[in-house]
């Protein structure tokens, strides 16, 4: 099912026709006419900390399902939905993404795989990468090079929230390859050609996007170079998903003294898990932590991804505790520089997180939750090295109590 589409959703809640629009929220659709969308400019979604939704955000007792008779969506989905579908009708996408087949293997993951065809075949072919440091390449496709009709907002934080000095220029547009509905990049000052290396903004936008969201399957991820990003230049992806994944109440053990620093258990994958209850000091503690370890991961060539979403505190939780913060998920992994044609799914942010896009019907009806495991863990590190990269960002964290 999707969050904005066909049955009766957030999307006939946040269409151009369905939303009480004042002359303000209506900017963020396009002019009739695509000569004039160049010259109109991008319109800012300017947000203060009281639109951080905390409380409250849960998932409706009958899944899969959207919240969407009790929890109505916030002015961003309302937003950031209408200005999609516009772009939906107005052809800007490489394909039209209809209501895609879903359904939930068997086991003990609670995987969620999705048949998309489209996005298998017609996606932009991703850039030759050979490093995790590889630099910016102005003469390569970037999102410098998009057509203007791609742009939905300009993401704006009000100065009294806590960081607002390190305010970044976040664009959000569409990704023209939809996995989901609601797809969209967030990209940082785009014309500073910044490679695709994790930087303390964009995951703060990346975060702040998932509380500016009342719905529980709005989430955020980034792909680094050899972690199947596509583009090298910097990008987060943001897409709606009705349904639960298994990495927001997955149980999880502390790794530091200081309960900063966790290792999700009984997902997928194992991975490095930091928690936030929300806004102020407590986030931007946990931004500077996973930068750091980013960092120390791009530094040694170590390929990586991360997975933002509501979820459930650290500890022994169980996939139907209570949504109470925000979780980042961050999993260090083999590098894999171009993509398997021939695997039923590529492994990236959503697929460590339970979320498989499956590119052919075949494959989608044989796929099996052992099938899927093992094409997950052939990405992962050695054992060796996990436990060496387990080390390092534990005594990383350390560094930062003393």
């Amino acid at each position: 099912m999707h969050a904005c589409m066909n049955e009766p959703t957030l999307v006939q809640k946040v269409s151009p026709m369905a939303v009480p629009h004042d002359s303000h929220e209506t900017s963020y659709l396009l002019p009739p006419n695509s000569k004039d969308w160049e010259g109109r400019g991008i319109p800012d979604f300017v947000y203060g900390q009281e639109e951080l939704v905390l409380e409250g955000i849960q998932w409706p007792r009958v899944a899969p399902g959207l919240p969407e008779d009790s929890v109505p969506p916030s002015r961003f989905d309302s937003v950031l939905c209408s200005a999609w579908r516009q772009r939906v009708e107005l052809g800007l996408f490489r394909y039209r993404l209809g209501e895609l087949q879903t359904q939930t293997l068997p086991g003990a993951v609670g995987f969620v795989a999705q048949l998309n065809v489209e996005r298998g075949a017609q996606r932009r072919r991703p850039q030759s990468i050979s490093s995790v440091k590889q630099a910016f390449d102005p003469a390569l496709f970037n999102f410098t090079k998009i057509r203007p009709g791609e742009v939905l907002f300009r993401l704006l934080r009000e100065p009294d929230l806590p960081g607002a000095l390190q305010q970044e220029d976040v664009l959000v547009m569409i990704n023209v390859s939809p996995l989901e509905w609601g797809h969209v990049l967030l990209v940082p000052e785009p014309t500073r050609g910044l490679p695709q290396r994790l930087l303390p903004g964009a995951l703060r936008a990346g975060v702040e996007a998932v509380l500016l969201s009342s719905h529980p399957g709005f989430r955020v991820g980034f792909n680094s170079l050899g972690g199947l990003a596509s583009v090298n230049h910097l990008h987060l992806h943001g897409y709606y998903l009705a349904h639960r994944l298994p990495v927001e109440g997955a149980p999880s053990e502390p790794l530091d003294r200081g309960g900063h620093l966790h290792l999700l258990q009984a997902v997928p994958a194992p991975g490095f898990l930091f928690y936030t209850s929300g806004p102020g000091p407590d986030l931007e503690a946990l931004i500077g932590r996973v930068c750091r370890a980013t960092d120390y991961l791009t530094d040694r060539e170590i390929a990586h991804n991360l997975f933002v979403t509501r979820g459930a505190p650290p500890g022994k939780t169980s996939p139907s505790s209570a949504l109470t913060g925000v979780r980042v998920i961050l999993w260090a992994r083999k590098s894999s520089f171009g993509v398997k044609e021939g695997e039923a799914f590529n492994v990236a942010l959503c697929e460590l997180a339970g979320h498989l896009p499956v590119k052919t019907s075949q494959d989608f009806s044989s796929l099996t939750e052992a099938a899927a495991l093992a094409l997950i863990q052939d990405c992962l590190l050695p054992p060796a090295q996990a436990e060496e990269v387990q080390a390092a960002l534990v005594a990383l964290i350390a560094q930062d109590e003393q």
